[in-house]
C-alpha cells in the first residue's frame, strides 16, 4: 500500500498525537484543549496562518504551495461523545462522562499529518486550507464554520472529509457520487388528554391508546405513502408517560427521528406525520402537538470531485482498495453543509474488525492514519499541482 513515504516516516507522531486527544475527549463547541494541542502542532510545522475561534473552538490553517492558484479545503471533526468509555485501553479518557468514540481524534490526527507533510514540501500550487471542526456530534459546527464565511474568507473552492469505519475492510476507501449519508430530522409529539382512575377509563380521554395507534400509524408513510425504491427510516424512539398501574396519565411525550436523502420524500413524510398526528387528535377527542425539528441535510458528493477523489484514493490504496459505488447509509454528518456550499466528496476508510463507532468498546485503528493522511496529501498535490500541469 503506497503510504507517502515522509508520512510514514512520522506515523508514530501521529499515533503519539491521536492517543493524546483520547485522552481529553471535549464536546460539542467546547473543543478548547482539542484545539489548543492542534494549533501548537501547526505552529511547530510553520504553517502561514493559523486562525483560531472559528465556530468558538475551530481553526482553519492556511500553507501556501507554490505560486498563485485556488484554495482547497481538508476537514477534520474534533469532537468526543457524552459516553464513559470502556475500552481499558492506557490512554482512555481522562474526562468522566466523555469519550472519542467516532474516532474524531484519528481523523484530526490524519490532518496534521498531512498539515506536516504539506508544510514541508509544499509541492502544490495555491493553497490548502485545513479546517479543524468543533460540534459534529451536536450542534452542527459545520454549519456554523460555513455561516461565518470561512468558505468566502478563504476563498475554498472545493472540499473533502474522510470518516473511518470499522467493519470495513482495513485500508479500503468507499464512497459513492450522490447521496451517501443521510438527512436527520427530529419529530416529537406531545399528546393531552385527561387523567383520571384505571378503573374508570370512560371518565377519562386515555393518551396512551393514543400514543400507540399514532405510532403504528406513522410506519405506514414508510410502508404505504413511500415509492418502494425510495429511501425513508420514521423510528419512534421515546414514549414517555405514566407514573403508576392504576392512574390513566394526562399527557404522553413521543419522540424519534426521520431519516431521507430526497427533499420531496422529507416533505411527504412532515405532511403525512402532521394529517396522522391531526386525524388521531380529532379520532381520540384529544389535544396533540407534533413538533418537527430539521436537522443536517444528506451527505450529497459531487459527481466529478468523487470520481478525482476515487483516482487519488487508488493511487493510495491501489485500484481493489476503492469501493466506488458503496450503499449511502442512513447515519448523519454535518460535513453536509460544507458540501451545499462548496463541491467535493466525503469517503469511508475501513478500519477493520472490531467495535462500532458510538459503542463505550470502539477505539480507533491507529495504522489507518498514515493512509489517510496520504491520501489528504495526494490529493492536493494531484488537484493543484506546480505549474499547472
Amino acid at each position: 500500500m503506497p503510504v507517502v513515504n515522509r508520512i510514514a516516516d512520522f506515523s508514530a507522531d501521529m499515533t503519539a498525537w491521536r492517543r493524546h486527544l483520547h485522552t481529553i475527549p471535549e464536546l460539542g463547541l467546547e473543543c478548547h484543549q482539542t484545539a489548543a494541542f492542534v494549533a501548537e502542532r501547526l505552529r511547530e510545522f510553520g504553517v502561514d496562518e493559523i486562525v483560531e475561534g472559528v465556530a468558538k473552538t475551530g481553526i482553519v490553517a492556511i500553507i501556501n504551495g507554490q505560486g498563485t492558484g485556488p484554495t482547497i479545503g481538508l476537514r477534520a471533526d474534533m469532537d468526543a461523545l457524552p459516553i464513559t468509555e470502556e475500552t481499558g485501553v492506557p490512554y482512555a479518557s481522562t474526562h468522566a462522562g466523555k469519550m472519542h468514540a467516532c474516532g474524531h481524534d484519528g481523523h484530526t490526527a490524519m490532518l496534521l499529518g498531512a498539515a506536516k507533510y504539506l508544510a514541508e514540501t509544499r509541492n502544490f500550487a495555491g493553497r490548502v486550507a485545513l479546517l479543524f471542526q468543533p460540534a459534529e456530534e451536536f450542534g452542527g459546527g459545520g454549519e456554523v464554520m460555513v455561516q461565518e464565511g470561512v468558505m468566502e474568507r478563504f476563498d475554498i473552492t472545493q472540499v473533502y472529509a474522510i470518516h473511518n469505519a470499522p467493519g470495513l475492510d482495513f485500508g479500503r476507501f468507499h464512497t459513492t457520487p450522490g447521496p451517501i449519508m443521510a438527512a436527520a430530522d427530529t419529530f416529537t409529539i406531545n399528546l393531552t388528554g385527561k387523567g383520571g382512575h384505571g378503573a374508570q377509563p370512560h371518565e377519562c380521554v386515555d393518551p396512551v391508546v393514543a400514543a400507540c395507534a399514532i405510532v403504528q400509524s406513522l410506519q405506514t408513510i414508510v410502508s404505504r405513502n413511500t415509492d418502494p425504491l425510495s429511501q425513508l427510516v420514521i423510528s419512534t424512539t421515546q414514549i414517555h408517560t405514566g407514573t403508576t398501574d392504576n392512574v390513566i396519565p394526562g399527557e404522553v411525550y413521543i419522540n424519534g427521528t426521520v431519516r431521507t436523502f430526497d427533499k420531496e420524500v422529507q416533505a411527504m413524510a412532515v405532511r403525512r406525520m402532521q394529517a396522522i398526528v391531526d386525524g388521531h387528535a380529532a379520532s381520540y377527542d384529544l389535544q396533540a402537538e407534533l413538533d418537527f425539528e430539521f436537522g443536517y441535510p444528506p451527505t450529497v458528493n459531487d459527481a466529478a470531485k468523487t470520481d478525482f477523489a476515487i483516482d487519488v484514493a487508488g493511487e493510495v490504496a491501489g485500484e481493489a482498495g476503492v469501493e466506488a459505488a458503496f450503499s449511502p447509509v442512513m447515519g448523519a454528518e454535518d460535513f453536509s453543509y460544507m458540501l451545499e456550499a462548496r463541491p467535493g466528496a466525503y469517503l469511508m476508510l475501513g478500519q477493520g474488525e472490531g467495535a462500532s463507532v458510538h459503542h463505550a468498546k470502539y477505539n480507533f485503528n491507529d495504522d489507518i492514519a498514515p493512509i489517510g493522511a496520504s491520501f489528504f496529501a495526494r490529493l492536493v498535490e494531484r488537484a493543484q499541482p506546480v505549474g499547472g500541469a
